[in-house]
């Protein structure tokens, strides 16, 4: 498939500008695909964007507020910050040591159903787990990246949350490295009451490489969807 992704890493930024940016990318790629400004051709490409966000709080599209457990004088106190947005899913927490990645991707293009890039984004991180030699998996009726699901501690290690449009997407997932695992007691995440999360970092009792996990997620991600 004659296909290129490209790689960007937007380091530790705000969440509302990378918002807007992705909106940006989002709002360009859905133009071309309608035929909007030729102009613009050249400069859209298909991006797996990475970064990391001072502490937030995000609420997708049919999320449940009462997800949140902490009023905005308990946010303030924690310096972090509350957004409702329009991606799928419901809360959850993004903070420094975590990679977020945002994929702003022509799904038609790639040959993906929606089912099958969130397969594909699941798979990379699994495969990724797989090489510091932890063993993760789905679980059924729930997106995202699971440990110990068949046992007496399943824990999440990556939460997905899309929108898409025309087949286009934007956000994506959110995979916890060397995350603060505390800021995901004020919330019930992903909107479950009887399940945890945790980081790699957490599993591995050692502060990770996040730029090299960075870079094993884009290599598998491409070796998925680029066949």
């Amino acid at each position: 498939m004659n296909q290129k992704i490209q790689y960007a890493d937007w380091g530790l930024i705000d969440y509302k500008i990378a918002w807007d940016r992705q909106k940006e990318l989002f709002e360009a790629l859905c133009n071309l695909k309608s035929g909007g400004d030729n102009s613009t051709q050249a400069s859209v490409v298909q991006q797996f964007i990475l970064c990391e966000h001072p502490h937030v709080y995000t609420l997708g599209r049919n999320g449940h507020p009462d997800n949140m457990l902490i009023n905005e004088e308990f946010l303030r106190n924690i310096n972090a910050s509350y957004y409702r947005i329009d991606r799928g899913g419901d809360i959850t927490y993004h903070g420094p040591g975590q990679i977020t990645g945002y994929l702003i991707l022509d799904l038609e293009k790639l040959r993906l159903s929606l089912k099958e890039y969130i397969f594909c984004m699941e798979e990379m991180t699994i495969r990724t787990l797989d090489e510091y030699r932890i063993r993760a998996t789905r679980m059924k009726s729930a997106t995202g990246v699971w440990l110990d699901v068949n046992g007496k501690n399943p824990r999440k290690i990556c939460a997905i949350g899309v929108r898409i449009s025309r087949y286009v997407t934007m956000h994506g997932f959110a995979f916890n490295i060397n995350t603060d695992l505390s800021y995901f007691s004020h919330i019930n995440p992903c909107g479950f009451t009887d399940k945890g999360v945790t980081s790699l970092s957490e599993e591995l009792k050692e502060n990770i490489d996040i730029d090299s996990v960075k870079r094993k997620l884009y290599r598998h991600f491409c070796s998925l969807v680029l066949k």
